[in-house]
């Protein structure tokens, strides 16, 4: 039986992935335990809430990782130039299970391709890496999940960026 590398040993591309992942399961755990009002409460000027984050976090894993390389995402039922607003009609589980749908999307080609494959965003002109992408997701998801900490600390005091673990003091 051979031990996993642990990802602050691992190569380039693990080392990235598992950082990605490590943001991407902060915004899991800020869901955690609230209840739909909860999600859904606007907590800025702007209407800012965590829902409307997780939803705008599925468009971009579809966009810089699915549509960037090639891929097609899912059809949206929303207008994705609009991703941070939740209406009533959608479900919390809706928004919940298209951001996991969009992480295992952006997972198989970030698995499947080399670090150096080229793609172009449809909504830009320009060529990006996979290197890049990763880079500019890592700081697209820890900027919204550092909001995402900001909005449940003032919805019920929980702090931090992951569950506490038990026994640790």
């Amino acid at each position: 039986m051979t031990t996993p590398t642990p990802t602050y040993l691992a190569a380039e591309k693990q080392t990235l992935h598992a950082s990605l992942d490590r943001h991407r399961d902060a915004v899991f755990w800020k869901l955690d335990g609230l209840d739909d009002e909860q999600l859904r409460r606007p907590m800025t000027p702007s209407g800012t809430n965590l829902l409307g984050l997780v939803k705008h976090l599925a468009c971009v894993e579809y966009g810089w990782f699915v549509e960037t390389f090639g891929g097609e995402a899912e059809p949206l039922w929303f207008d994705p130039h609009d991703d941070m607003r939740v209406t009533p009609e959608e479900p919390t589980k809706r928004i919940v299970a298209l951001y996991a749908r969009a992480r295992a999307a952006a997972d198989t080609v970030i698995t499947r391709l080399p670090l150096d494959t080229q793609g172009t965003p449809p909504w830009r002109d320009i060529t990006v890496s996979l290197r890049w992408t990763l880079v500019h997701m890592i700081g697209e998801t820890a900027r919204h999940a550092g909001h995402m900490d900001i909005l449940r600390e003032l919805t019920d005091g929980t702090t931090g960026d992951h569950p506490p673990v038990m026994g640790s003091g």
